[in-house]
């Protein structure tokens, strides 16, 4: 059996549940990782036996790999992303896509032009949970749609910064943008209000809002609202509630591995809970698809574009007054 050679281009929080998917895999060796933090990249890259980069072009310029992991914060996509592209080498990037909007436009073309396999880290539609929601609303459209990102403001430096981030609709909550779309359908009407950031540093563009609600419509009919704050000493609540003819289904996300389903109808509530791994399990699809074996990758750079602009739309709205 050949081994796939992979490489990851970040060490954070995030890309290490990639990597951990990745050496559990016994086709897979990880044999390069990047990161600006010298002594982080030496120890991540120590404990897969991998070498160590401080800059991930240097790594994409020197080794022979057959896909690569780019995990790094929203400012810092773009070049990654059209080096690999020059290589034909196809990438898994985790979202966002970028801090704006023009950056994911460039890449999506580069990346359309060339031809090149991707997939993005929506890793909500690899939960056993959300495809029987899917098959639920196939038959029954959603009327109602209402999502929540309700937490804490992470402690990175640049997450509070507009510019950095993108802001926390762009950076948080695109994932509950990205299951509006996948199980109501696609946004035609998008109109943000927000609670600015007041603090005696905080320029008024630049950062990221304290709480905002967006009201969406949908080309269905069906309407929404996403409710997002930054203010709470933890994670609150993180998911979505559909309202159908005779039912209502909650989707909470407590963890990356613990998942929730409630569906209500006229016979009562039935509760569901997945400790599946979704990072794995896109991780995995992503992987057969490079070597040709299956092709379940089911949220492609493209894709994920559409998810990106719409969360995109709802931050220049609040940034623009509604």
């Amino acid at each position: 059996m050949s081994r796939l050679r992979v490489g990851c281009v970040g060490t954070g929080f995030i890309a290490g549940k990639h990597l951990a998917a990745l050496a559990s895999f016994d086709d897979v060796d990880v044999v390069a990782v990047a990161d600006t933090d010298a002594e982080r990249a030496a120890a991540v890259a120590a404990s897969h036996e991998a070498r160590a980069y401080t800059d991930g072009l240097d790594l994409l310029g020197a080794e022979d790999l057959d896909a690569v992991w780019l995990c790094v914060p929203p400012f810092a996509h773009g070049a990654l992303e059209e080096a690999a592209v020059r290589r034909a080498l196809p990438f898994f990037v985790e979202k966002p896509l970028a801090h704006d909007l023009a950056t994911a436009e460039r890449v999506a073309g580069s990346v359309e032009a060339a031809g090149l396999r991707t997939a993005v880290g929506y890793h909500w539609r690899h939960l056993d949970v959300v495809q029987r929601v899917r098959r639920l609303v196939e038959e029954r459209p959603p009327l109602l749609f209402s999502g929540y990102w309700l937490d804490r403001t992470p402690p990175v430096p640049w997450w509070a910064h507009r510019g950095r981030s993108g802001g926390q609709l762009v950076e948080q909550t695109t994932h509950v943008f990205d299951l509006a779309r996948l199980l109501v359908g696609e946004v035609t009407d998008v109109s943000t209000t927000h609670v600015p950031a007041s603090g005696p540093h905080e320029q008024p563009d630049d950062a990221v809002p304290l709480a905002s609600s967006v009201a969406l419509r949908f080309a269905s009919g069906a309407v929404g609202s996403v409710s997002s704050a930054r203010v709470l000493p933890g994670r609150h609540r993180v998911g979505i509630q559909l309202v159908g003819d005779g039912y209502a289904v909650e989707l909470d996300e407590r963890a990356i591995v613990d998942h929730e389903l409630r569906l209500t109808t006229a016979t009562g509530v039935v509760s569901e809970q997945s400790l599946q791994d979704p990072i794995a399990a896109e991780d995995r699809a992503f992987l057969d698809a490079v070597a040709g074996n299956s092709d379940d990758v089911r949220c492609t750079y493209a894709e994920a574009l559409r998810t990106h602009a719409l969360a995109w739309a709802a931050d220049q709205s609040s940034v623009r007054g509604g």
